[in-house]
């Protein structure tokens, strides 16, 4: 797929053989290391257990997307929602959908909800940053130093190649940078008029569960909060089956067959 900056990898996910499908599909935002290929097998199991079309892209600079051409600014998680999503929808020609983000991407999640707020019928937060916290710079710092060690940056080779240095440097140093310190989402979550969840790991190392119930504090429309017992920073690998369960039977209730 084609925009101004470059080209996106997405790829989609169908319900099944036998299950016609709901109209509106999942948007699947990826976190600050992440790619379509890190979802694994997640996307084509939401998609048949909640009978919805799943729709993944790599941001720019990620796993198969075109290199990003500069740094990150201090907007970049709204600058998401206004270019790279905004091309998203118009080429794949989403009316409608339903945003569920991970870590950075369930803000990029929550600024495309408010963004494009009369399309979006649901948003998922998972293990989201609402604000910047002395855990998340915390668990930032810890994963920088793993990093240093040997074979842990081969790790990320095998999903962005020669873009990797760009990806941990996108992550780290603007997470890290004096000037991000007092970012937060609350402007994006007071244009949030859909119904909202908000799953976060009672393990999470970067984010307590503040975050999530900020979120649902925040958001202009009805919310649910759900701390997942002894899970860290990534549910539907840690937990799959429960964040599967969860999401479609809120998903069921919240906006049903829509």
């Amino acid at each position: 797929m084609s925009t101004p900056q470059g080209r996106l990898f997405t790829r989609c996910w169908s319900p099944g053989a036998g299950n016609p499908g709901r109209d509106v599909p999942i948007v699947l935002f990826h976190d600050s290391l992440g790619c379509v290929a890190l979802w694994r097998d997640f996307p084509e199991r939401l998609a048949q257990a909640s009978g919805r079309t799943v729709i993944a892209y790599d941001r720019l600079g990620f796993g198969r997307s075109d290199p990003h051409p500069g740094r990150l600014d201090r907007d970049f998680v709204q600058d998401e929602a206004r270019g790279a999503f905004a091309a998203v929808r118009e080429q794949l020609r989403i009316e409608r959908f339903i945003a569920f983000g991970h870590s950075v991407g369930g803000g990029m999640a929550v600024a495309c909800a408010a963004r494009h707020a009369p399309a979006c019928i649901a948003l998922v937060t998972e293990s989201a940053q609402a604000f910047v916290e002395d855990r998340t710079i915390q668990g930032i710092g810890d994963a920088r130093r793993s990093f240093q060690a040997a074979g842990q940056r081969d790790r990320l080779v095998k999903y962005h190649g020669d873009k990797t240095d760009w990806v941990l440097a996108a992550w780290i140093e603007t997470w890290l940078a004096p000037d991000f310190a007092g970012w937060n989402l609350d402007a994006d979550l007071r244009g949030v008029r859909c119904p909202v969840l908000a799953l976060h790991g009672d393990h999470d190392a970067y984010g307590s569960v503040r975050h999530p119930r900020r979120i649902a504090e925040q958001v202009a429309g009805p919310a649910t909060v759900v701390i997942l017992p002894d899970c860290g920073h990534v549910p539907h690998r840690e937990q799959p089956e429960a964040v599967r369960a969860r999401v479609t039977a809120w998903l069921d209730g919240a906006v049903g067959r829509e």
